[in-house]
């Protein structure tokens, strides 16, 4: 069949104002399938994945009192 994906579509739970700021977050050279793809790449220690370079600092993030787990979402 032409048109065909090559992978499936994947379905996953996220708040949606995460996926709201993930996809703000996000380069405009990219997508959020990308950043995603590259980092379960990494993640799994594919050969050659690079872990997807975060935003910079002066894009929009929240603050640790936002998130009481902050520690884990900053590293």
């Amino acid at each position: 069949m032409p048109n065909q994906p090559k992978t499936p579509v994947s379905r996953f739970r996220i708040d949606a104002e995460e996926w709201r700021a993930f996809g703000d977050a996000v380069p405009d050279d990219s997508d959020r399938s990308t950043v995603l793809r590259q980092f379960v790449a990494w993640y799994l220690r594919r050969s050659g994945a690079k872990l997807p370079e975060r935003p910079p600092v002066s894009k929009p993030r929240e603050s640790a009192a936002e998130h009481p787990q902050g520690a884990e979402h900053t590293a």
